[in-house]
This record gives structure tokens, C-alpha cells and sequence, in this order.
């Protein structure tokens, strides 16, 4: 099974910091995965430096495709709020919709995902 990787774990792995073992491990499994929202995140930070093989590297990993689902995410915005998780914004909201619509676990350092799995189905690798 997939691991969509969050933009966090991979700014981890570039500076070897953080999640970057389970990312290695992740990869050396093949089971990292990316989607168009996270390349976004990821990438022109990476031409700036001009890390060309990095970026072709990243577009090479398994890529969950999105499907937007507004009402879905005005949904989970509300639930944030309800439950006091006020620093998600919308990308990581599309980030772990994606994670939900595909069923697959999401390998994250941003502690505002957990909390977020505690009032959803989302499924956090190593919880």
C-alpha cells in the first residue's frame, strides 16, 4: 500500500531531518507517493536552486490523482473550527481530502494532521 508523502516529510528528507528515514524507507519500498498539490509546494522552491534532477525525481513517484470536493472541504474546514485546529488552511485541507478519497495513509510532520484524525477517518502513518 501507497504512502501519500506530505510536502513537510520531503522538506525533511532534503535536509535529512525529521521523517527523512521512514521517507528513505518509504522509497526504497516503493511506497511513496505525491500529488499535484504537493509537486506545487515543492517544486519552485527547487527550480529557484536549480535542483533539476530532484524535480525530475519527484515527478517520477507514484502520483495520486485529485478530485476537489468543495462542499467536502467547507465540511472539514468546519470541523477544524469546531474542534479548535485553527491553523489548517485549504491546501492541507485538499492534501488530506485526497489522503481520505484514495484510502491511503498520509506520512506527515505537521502535527495539525493528527489532530485532525482524531475527528475523521484520516489515517496518519504510525499513529
Amino acid at each position: 500500500m501507497s504512502l501519500l508523502i506530505d510536502s513537510s516529510v520531503w522538506i525533511d528528507f532534503f535536509r535529512g531531518e525529521g521523517l527523512a528515514d521512514q521517507l528513505e524507507q518509504a522509497i526504497e519500498e516503493n511506497l511513496a507517493a505525491i500529488n499535484d498539490l504537493i509537486l506545487t509546494e515543492l517544486i519552485p522552491p527547487l527550480h529557484l536552486r536549480n535542483q533539476h534532477r530532484i524535480i525530475a525525481l519527484l515527478k517520477d513517484v507514484e502520483r495520486i490523482p485529485m478530485s476537489i470536493d468543495w462542499n467536502h472541504l467547507v465540511q472539514m474546514q468546519t470541523t477544524c473550527l469546531r474542534h479548535g485546529i485553527n491553523g489548517m488552511g485549504i491546501p492541507d485541507l485538499m492534501i488530506a481530502q485526497n489522503a481520505l478519497q484514495n484510502d491511503i495513509p498520509l506520512l506527515t510532520s505537521d502535527r495539525h494532521f493528527a489532530r485532525l484524525s482524531r475527528h475523521l477517518p484520516l489515517r496518519i502513518h504510525g499513529d
